[in-house]
């Protein structure tokens, strides 16, 4: 009978010294769920404009070309924060960084809201996108490194969840205060969860694998043991960390330089891909230009904005399911089940478009009925995955700027779909779009058939060792989980 071979004494020597926290479990989810506020605030401040944008018009009497700087502005910030807060989370941790952000989200929504012209608010809201790429950098690699291997994906996700949760909030303050208190306060009251959060993450342990490399393994063991239930737990996980650690003392390895490496590519494609697919398939279009589409279709303001609810709802439901499926389902598995019934979606709904339904019609209602079914697949399928995919697919060297080039992607892409959909529709025609779009969703589901293997259930050190041997990408007659090619 084999036996295992003894842990190195540093290891055992940190695991002996730490005392398991009797609130570990607790202690996680309030750490993950806290967290994952700031997916909130990143839902709420770019949902926000959905309804907002139809009474910022009004006020300030937008051109199209203003309506899609106010609303792509705060991408175009999105995607420089999400480069400069991944050097902050190298540098001074990750917890240190999910603090600043929310100061910068609390600052930058009440700017928002005391703007007295379109260019302040396009500044502000400039401002503003720094913290919602921040926190899209960093706080899904934090809860990924706090994360055990087999809830790593649950937790994970539940920053889409509170996306959903954002964007479903924007929604009902939209139809709530437009005639009562107008767009100002729609917007500055994502400034009360910013501080609460800024507040608490004080107290909430730091990612023990950033610990590990800049303070030393025994500090690294002491974050660990305040967020694991079991010694046996916290041995095989230190043990797991020590070993990487080893590994990755080659200088080359570190930051934007690591990336270049050619054992790393494998993962740089498949999360990069599946990053720009994550905006690029067009969900962010509908989240902002819904409302907008709709009243151009011939529906009337208040119905549209309605739609618009029911697309931030569908949005919520369905990302909350996929973060409880996700690690039982798998994230691969989960992209190529929903995919095409987006691309079935957008097709429906680009045939409805292109029949110009007037309101209250069977066509109007094949409108509504295709959008749903469009967020229901796309919401459930790739969006649960996106943010995922960075957080647990690069190795800890290079996890930092890595994190970066994934955030800025999605902001990148994002940008681009915001700042050309009005465009695209006068070029293209509605109908013509969504049939652009899912063209889009369909190379997407090609891409992750060929290039992205299946993660669930390996730890982060599992991951690592696969590129370094080569064995990341799925391959015919190869099975393409990760765990089994360990």
């Amino acid at each position: 009978m084999k036996t295992k071979p003894p842990l190195p004494r540093i290891v055992a020597a940190a695991v002996d010294a730490a005392e398991i926290s009797p609130t570990a479990s607790r202690t996680l989810w309030i750490a993950a769920v806290v967290a994952a506020i700031c997916g909130g605030l990143y839902g709420y401040d770019t949902g926000i404009i959905s309804g907002a944008l139809l009474l910022i018009t009004r006020d300030f009497h937008l051109t199209i070309t203003q309506q899609e700087w106010v609303a792509s502005s705060i991408l175009a910030g999105a995607a420089v924060g999400s480069i400069g807060f991944g050097w902050s989370s190298e540098k001074f941790g990750r917890r240190a960084t999910v603090i600043f952000v929310t100061a910068v989200f609390v600052v930058g929504a009440i700017a928002c809201a005391l703007a007295p012209d379109v260019t302040t608010l396009i500044i502000a809201r400039l401002f503003l996108g720094l913290a919602v790429g921040g926190s899209t950098q960093v706080v899904p690699t934090y809860i990924s490194e706090l994360a055990p291997p087999a809830r790593r994906g649950n937790l994970v996700t539940m920053f889409n969840v509170a996306i959903g949760i954002g964007i479903l909030l924007a929604n009902i303050a939209g139809l709530a205060m437009k005639d009562s208190l107008g767009w100002r306060p729609m917007v500055a009251a994502a400034a009360l969860p910013a501080a609460f959060v800024f507040i608490v993450m004080f107290f909430l342990p730091k990612s023990p694998r950033w610990t590990a490399r800049n303070e030393g393994l025994h500090e690294a063991v002491e974050q660990l043991s305040r967020i694991r239930t079991s010694r046996k737990s916290l041995q095989k996980e230190a043990h797991e960390i020590h070993r990487n650690l080893n590994k990755g003392n080659d200088p080359s390895e570190k930051g934007w330089k690591g990336l270049r490496h050619a054992w790393v590519r494998p993962a740089v494609v498949a999360a990069l891909g599946v990053a720009f697919f994550t905006q690029a398939g067009g969900l962010e279009m509908m989240i902002y230009y819904t409302p907008t589409f709709l009243t151009d279709a011939g529906f009337g303001p208040e119905w549209s904005l309605m739609a618009s609810l029911g697309v931030a709802v569908v949005y919520c439901i369905m990302t909350f399911i996929g973060c409880m499926v996700v690690d039982r389902i798998g994230r691969r598995r989960l992209m190529l089940i929903m995919g095409p019934g987006a691309v079935l979606s957008l097709v429906g709904l680009g045939l409805c478009f292109s029949m110009h339904p007037a309101a209250g019609t069977i066509g109007s209602y094949g409108v509504v009925a295709f959008l749903l079914l469009f967020m229901l697949f796309n919401s459930g399928g790739i969006q649960v995955v996106g943010w995922l995919t960075g957080a647990e697919m690069f190795p800890l060297p290079m996890r930092g700027a890595a994190t970066s080039a994934h955030a800025a992607m999605l902001w990148g892409s994002n940008l681009l779909v915001t700042a050309t959909t009005l465009q695209l529709v006068q070029f293209l025609t509605l109908g013509g779009t969504m049939w652009f779009y899912a063209g889009v969703n369909l190379a997407s589901v090609i891409f992750v058939w060929l290039l992205v293997p299946e993660t669930a259930g390996a730890s982060l050190e599992d991951i690592e060792t696969t590129l370094r041997k080569g064995t990341f990408r799925p391959r015919l007659g190869h099975s393409p989980r990760i765990i089994d090619n360990v």
